[in-house]
């Protein structure tokens, strides 16, 4: 389940902080880390780009306001096999965080009641989104070395 680029939709999603209500997340595995923890990002549909700034997609790196952002368009086939999201969604820099392997298993159980696997994404893309994280002043400098390791 968690390899790298796959896509995975959980339902519900639980938030480390606890501060959030859990609800259905888009999850995607940038890359594994010594095999224990998982460099992850939710993707969203709130788009906080200035609007003079707005792509359809790819990447979006704006220094002067500290923003790094990865757009997939909507409908836009983003997995090898195909599906997309149904609407603009956004994968921002700063929203990197990373994930115990162990305690995911723990609350995630059972495929097809807790999450699914949406699928992985395009080789091409998912190189676009990693090269537009890692290129950014904006993503936190332990990520940045994890996405070049």
């Amino acid at each position: 389940m968690y390899e790298v680029g796959n896509i995975i939709y959980f339902t519900p999603f639980y938030f480390k902080n606890g501060r959030s209500a859990a609800k259905p997340k888009y999850f995607v595995v940038l890359k594994i880390i010594d095999g224990k923890t998982i460099l992850a990002s939710l993707p969203t549909r709130n788009d906080c780009i200035p609007e003079k700034e707005t792509v359809e997609k790819g990447c979006v790196e704006l220094p002067d306001i500290n923003m790094n952002c990865y757009v997939f368009a909507a409908c836009d086939p983003v997995t090898k096999c195909g599906k997309y999201f149904d609407f603009k969604t956004h994968i921002y820099g700063y929203q990197l965080d990373d994930h115990n392997i162990e305690s995911l298993n723990e609350i995630y159980v059972n495929e097809g009641v807790d999450y699914e696997i949406f699928g992985k994404l395009k080789d091409d893309i998912f190189t676009d989104l990693i090269e537009c994280l890692k290129n950014s002043r904006s993503v936190k400098r332990k990520y940045v070395r994890i996405l070049n390791s």
